[in-house]
C-alpha cells in the first residue's frame, strides 16, 4: 500500500466516502437500436427526467461515459435546501413576473424534493437538520441579516440571526462571527439519493447504460443517431443532462451549453471516526454548514454523525487528491483545532456548474434539451430541472417553469475551460484574509 499523503489516515483512499456503502454501479445493460428520448448523463436531472419519461410510456435510454453515479450526484457533500441566491438585479434584468415565478420554482423546488422522498419511500439517512452559514466578519454578519430577511419574504421560510456570543450552540469554534439559521435546509447521503433515483428510473421502463461515451450527436429533431462506445443509437429527442460534465470528457459534445457553464472543481475529504464527545462538542446540533467567505468552506457531519464531511477550494487551479489532503485538512483545523489530531480517511474531487448570470437554466435549442447551471444547489435544483425538462419533452415547447428558456449568456472566446479560476480564485482568497486580519487588527 502507497504511503498516506501528510494528514492522511494509513487507510487513507482518493475516493468518495460515499462510495464505501454505495459504489458506483457496474454497467451491465446493452445498447438498444433506437428509443424514444436518449439522455445523456446519468445524475439526478437525467434519472428524474427518466423516472417521469417512463411513466409516460416512452421508451427512454440513460447514457454515461463511465458508471452510472460516478460524477458529481455521488461526489457531492449532500446538503439540500431550497431558495437560491437571486441575484439582486433580477427584476430589472428580466421583469416582476418572470423574477416571481424564478423565485417560487425555487421555493418548490424543495417542497417536491421532500415530497418525492415521502413518496417513494427513499432511504437516503435524510434528516430536515437546518442550515447554519457563518459569518466570516462582524460585516459578513450583517449582510446575513439582508439575506435571511429575504428567505423569509421571497420563500416563506424561518431564519434567525445567532450572534458571536451564542453560536457556541450551534458550532465548538470561535472561528466565525455569529450566523444565519435557516430552518428549510437538511442533509442525506448523496450516493444512496443516487442510486434510488436509478432504481425509480429502471422500474419506469428507462435502461440505463454505462460505459456508453457519446462521441456525437448528428441528425435533427425526431432523426437523432447518437454515435457512442457502444454503437449507435437512433432517438426521436435527446436530453444533454451532463452539466459541470458537459465537456470534461468530449470537449465537442454540447458546444451550445459547454459555452455557457463554468466548471469549478470542489475538494472534499472525511475524517477517520471521531469521539462521540468530539463530534457533539464541534457541530452539537447537527446542521448543515457553510459560510459566507468568497473562498468558502462547506461541512457537515456524515449521517451516523461520526466524521467531519468537509468540502474547500484547496486550490483554484486542478490537483490531485493527495496533494488537496493536507490542504483541507489545515482548513478543518483552522474551524476546530481540537482536529488536529483526527486523520483524513478519504479525499475525493467533483465539478461545481456554475453560469455567468448565477442562474440555473433549462430549455430547447436546435432540438436538444438541455438543463444546468445549479451554483452548488444541484442535489434539489437538477432534480427539479430533470421533471421539468421531462415534461418539456411530454408536452411539447411550451414554457415550463421560469428557468425555462432563459437568456443564456456566453462570453467572448469562452469555449468551456475556465482558464481564469486562478486569477479569480487569488484574488477571492486574497479578500478573505484580508478582511479578517482587518477585523482582528480592530480588536
Amino acid at each position: 500500500m502507497p504511503e498516506p499523503p501528510a494528514s492522511g489516515h494509513p487507510a487513507w483512499q482518493a475516493r468518495p466516502y460515499w462510495w464505501d456503502e454505495v459504489p458506483p454501479v457496474a454497467a451491465h445493460d446493452t445498447l438498444p437500436e433506437r428509443t424514444d428520448v436518449a439522455i445523456i448523463g446519468s445524475g439526478y436531472a437525467a434519472l428524474s427526467a427518466a423516472r417521469i419519461l417512463g411513466r409516460h410510456g416512452l421508451a427512454v435510454t440513460v447514457l454515461d461515459a463511465r458508471e452510472p453515479g460516478y460524477g458529481a450526484s455521488t461526489r457531492n457533500h449532500g446538503m439540500v435546501g431550497g431558495g437560491l441566491k437571486i441575484p439582486g438585479d433580477l427584476e430589472q434584468r428580466l421583469g416582476r413576473e418572470r423574477a416571481d415565478r424564478i423565485r417560487k420554482n425555487a421555493r418548490d423546488s424543495f417542497i417536491e424534493f421532500k415530497q418525492i422522498i415521502a413518496d417513494e419511500n427513499l432511504a437516503v439517512d435524510y434528516s430536515n437538520s437546518g442550515r447554519f452559514t457563518g459569518a466570516h466578519t462582524p460585516a459578513a454578519y450583517k449582510r446575513q441579516a439582508a439575506r435571511g430577511e429575504e428567505l423569509r419574504r421571497n420563500f416563506g421560510y424561518h431564519t434567525r440571526m445567532l450572534p458571536r456570543e451564542e453560536q457556541h450552540s450551534e458550532i465548538g469554534s470561535d472561528f466565525y462571527y455569529g450566523a444565519l439559521l435557516v430552518e428549510e435546509s437538511g442533509g442525506l447521503q448523496p450516493a444512496k439519493l443516487h442510486r434510488a433515483y436509478l432504481r425509480l428510473a429502471e422500474q419506469a421502463g428507462g435502461r440505463i447504460v454505462g460505459n456508453a461515451e457519446v462521441g456525437a450527436i448528428e441528425g435533427r429533431h425526431g432523426a437523432f443517431t447518437l454515435r457512442t462506445a457502444k454503437g449507435d443509437l437512433r432517438a426521436e429527442k435527446v436530453f444533454v443532462a451532463t452539466n459541470a460534465y458537459t465537456g470534461a470528457i468530449n470537449p465537442h459534445l454540447s458546444p451550445f451549453v459547454r459555452r455557457r457553464v463554468v466548471p469549478v472543481t470542489a475538494y472534499m475529504a472525511a475524517t477517520e471516526e471521531l469521539p462521540e464527545d468530539v463530534a457533539r462538542f464541534i457541530l452539537p446540533t447537527n446542521r448543515m454548514c457553510g459560510d459566507t467567505k468568497r473562498s468558502l468552506f462547506a461541512f457537515r457531519l456524515s449521517p451516523d454523525r461520526r466524521r467531519m464531511i468537509f468540502a474547500g477550494r484547496a486550490r483554484w487551479r486542478d490537483i490531485d487528491e493527495r496533494e488537496a489532503t493536507p490542504i483541507l485538512h489545515r482548513f478543518m483545523t483552522e474551524v476546530w483545532p481540537v482536529l488536529k489530531e483526527y486523520r483524513v480517511t478519504h479525499c475525493w474531487k467533483g465539478l461545481v456548474c456554475f453560469t455567468f448570470d448565477k442562474l440555473p437554466h433549462m430549455g430547447e435549442i436546435d432540438g436538444l434539451y438541455y438543463a444546468a447551471g445549479c451554483q452548488g444547489s444541484g442535489v434539489v435544483m437538477m432534480s427539479y430541472l430533470g421533471r421539468q425538462v421531462a415534461e418539456k419533452i411530454i408536452s411539447g415547447a411550451r414554457e415550463q417553469c421560469g428557468f425555462d428558456g432563459l437568456p443564456f449568456p456566453a462570453r467572448p472566446g469562452y469555449t468551456g475551460k475556465p482558464w481564469f479560476l486562478p486569477v479569480v480564485g487569488g484574488y477571492y482568497k486574497t479578500r478573505d484574509a484580508l478582511e479578517r486580519r482587518l477585523v482582528w487588527a480592530d480588536r
